[in-house]
């Protein structure tokens, strides 16, 4: 899953950040909120952590600032303001849940997971193309019910293509979506990560599912 996490304090955002991407999330983070508004108009995310008392603009702002539906992120605030007026202020503005600091990250892991959980009402929960379907609540991909192994990151790809069916992503697009933003990877390596996926496609009987467009990039028409 992609998450943002916006927090100014730098050293406590390097220890979330550590901390997540070891529990499997795929994280880049903001240090205010204008940056945060950056990367939500940039990227798309599942998930967003966001502290309250942020310099340039503050946590409402950023919640205030997202589009309401569509492909909106779930948000849980996590904020030293401990009081029921904040929590109802924020939960208004758009935030899902909210965790007071200090706190256990195991519980905020768990929070994160629960949120992800819920479904997403603009969007069908499990994709289909022909035989194969795509469902992430068990992150599991089956072609004419069998079960077909992928990595996370062709896994992540291939949700991207089918979310999006009929639009051509060049190989940077899919780095940046797929990847966090600081990752050490080329758009080169798209390549090889569609290459590997595509093979995965051929041997279980969905040949040619993913079409290269010259100068567009690829897509699932």
């Amino acid at each position: 899953m992609k998450l943002l996490l916006v927090e100014d304090s730098e050293r406590l955002r390097q220890t979330l950040r550590h901390g997540l991407q070891g529990a499997g999330f795929t994280v880049d983070a903001a240090g205010d909120g204008v940056e945060a508004c950056g990367f939500l108009a940039g990227y798309d995310y599942e998930l967003v952590v966001l502290d309250l008392m942020l310099p340039r603009l503050d946590g409402i702002g950023v919640l205030r600032s997202m589009p309401a539906g569509g492909r909106r992120p779930r948000v849980l605030v996590l904020s030293a303001r401990d009081q029921v007026p904040d929590r109802i202020e924020a939960l208004n503005a758009g935030a899902d849940d909210y965790l007071v600091k200090p706190f256990a990250f195991d519980e905020l892991v768990a929070r994160l997971h629960a949120l992800a959980r819920r479904p997403q009402q603009a969007q069908p929960t499990v994709l289909s193309h022909g035989t194969l379907s795509w469902d992430p609540r068990s992150h599991s991909v089956n072609v004419d019910g069998q079960p077909l192994a992928l990595t996370p990151r062709e896994f992540a790809v291939l949700g991207l293509l089918l979310r999006h069916r009929g639009r051509a992503f060049s190989r940077q697009e899919i780095l940046e979506r797929t990847a966090g933003s600081d990752s050490e990877a080329s758009d080169r390596s798209v390549e090889v990560l569609v290459f590997g996926l595509r093979r995965k496609l051929d041997a279980a009987g969905m040949p040619s599912l993913i079409e290269t467009r010259r100068g567009a990039g690829y897509l699932i028409p």
